[in-house]
C-alpha cells in the first residue's frame, strides 16, 4: 500500500468498524458468556491439536509429554508457545524417518529495523520487536494507548498493549469480525482510521461501550505486511479524542514501519520458528537432548 493510497483511504468516508466481535458473542454482539473463559478455550484449542499431532506423529507417551516437549522447545528458543503451535499445525510434517525436518532450507540474516528502538546488543525476539514497533506507532500518532495483534488461525490475537483497560483487553483478546478496523486493515492491507467510535453506526453497543469505557474515542490500524503480501499482524493506536485523520507524513512513516516489521516477522517465522521445529523434531525422535 502506497502512502498516497493510505491517505485517500484515511480522507475518504470512514471505513469505521468495531474492533472485532469478541469471542463469545453472537452476530448481534450480545455476550453469551464472560470473555475470560471463552478466551481460554480459544487459546487452548490449537495447543490440544498440536499435542495430538505429536502423539500421532512421534508416538509420544502421553498428551502431557507432548505438551512438555512443546513447552521446553518454546522456552529454549524464546518462541511464544502459540507461535510454535501455529507453525507445527500449519506446516507439512517431516518425511517419514527423516533425520531433519527442513534439510534444504537456507538460513538468512534478519532484515534491518531502521527507526525502531531495538537494542542492538540486547535480545531481539518477537516480543522485543513488537514492543519497539508499538512504541514507534504511538510516537508517530502522539498517543499513549495502543495494541499489537498477531494473525493466528484466521483470527487476530492480542499480543501486546499499553494504556488500555483490562475489560478492553479481555473483550478483544481474539478478533474475528471482518467489520473491525484492525480486521479491515488486515484484509485490505491498508491503514484504516476510525475517526469517532461514538458516532460509528456499525458498532454493536457492547463493543462500543467497552471501547468508550477504555477512554478511546478513535483508533488507527496499521497492517504488518510480509514480502509475500501476507498480513502477519496489525498495530493500532487509540486516542482519547476523535481524529481528523493522519497526515501524509504520518501515513508514510507508519507504512515504512509496517513493511519493515512485516518483513522481520516473515524472517522470524522462516528462521527462528523453523529452528525451534527442527529441534522439536530431533528431540521427539531421540536425535537431540530435550
Amino acid at each position: 500500500m502506497r502512502g498516497e493510497e493510505a491517505g485517500r483511504r484515511a480522507g475518504a468516508p470512514e471505513p469505521d468498524g468495531r474492533p472485532g466481535a469478541a469471542a463469545g458473542t453472537d452476530p448481534a454482539g450480545t455476550p453469551r458468556r464472560p470473555a475470560g473463559p471463552d478466551n481460554r478455550r480459544i487459546a487452548r484449542a490449537p495447543v490440544s491439536v498440536a499435542q495430538g499431532l505429536l502423539v500421532e506423529r512421534y508416538r509420544t507417551e502421553s498428551m502431557q509429554a507432548a505438551f512438555e516437549l512443546l513447552r521446553q522447545t518454546s522456552q529454549r528458543f524464546n518462541v511464544r508457545l502459540y507461535v510454535l503451535v501455529e507453525a507445527l499445525i500449519r506446516l507439512p510434517g517431516p518425511d517419514h524417518d527423516a533425520g531433519r525436518w527442513f534439510p534444504r532450507r537456507i538460513r538468512t540474516a534478519p532484515p534491518p529495523l531502521h527507526g525502531l528502538p531495538v537494542d542492538p546488543d540486547g535480545p531481539c525476539g518477537q516480543s522485543e520487536v513488537l514492543a519497539a514497533a508499538l512504541h514507534r506507532v504511538l510516537h508517530v500518532n502522539q498517543t499513549g494507548m495502543g495494541n499489537v495483534q498477531i494473525a493466528q488461525h484466521g483470527l487476530l490475537r492480542l499480543e501486546k498493549h499499553t494504556g488500555l483497560t483490562t475489560e478492553f483487553t479481555d473483550y478483544f483478546m481474539f478478533v474475528r469480525d471482518t467489520t473491525s478496523a484492525c480486521a479491515q486493515a488486515a484484509r485490505r492491507r491498508a491503514q484504516i482510521t476510525v475517526r469517532d467510535v461514538a458516532l460509528a453506526d456499525v458498532y454493536d453497543e457492547p463493543s462500543r461501550q467497552t471501547i468508550l469505557r477504555a477512554d478511546s474515542r478513535a483508533c488507527h490500524s496499521v497492517p504488518l505486511v510480509g514480502p509475500s503480501g501476507r498480513v502477519l499482524g496489525v498495530i493500532s493506536s487509540h486516542h482519547r479524542r476523535p481524529l481528523p485523520g493522519p497526515t501524509y507524513a504520518q501515513l508514510a512513516a507508519l507504512q515504512t514501519m509496517g513493511v519493515a516489521v512485516g518483513g522481520w516477522l516473515s524472517w522470524y517465522r522462516q528462521t527462528v520458528v523453523l529452528d525451534a521445529l527442527e529441534h522439536l523434531h530431533a528431540a521427539a525422535t531421540g536425535a537431540a537432548p530435550r
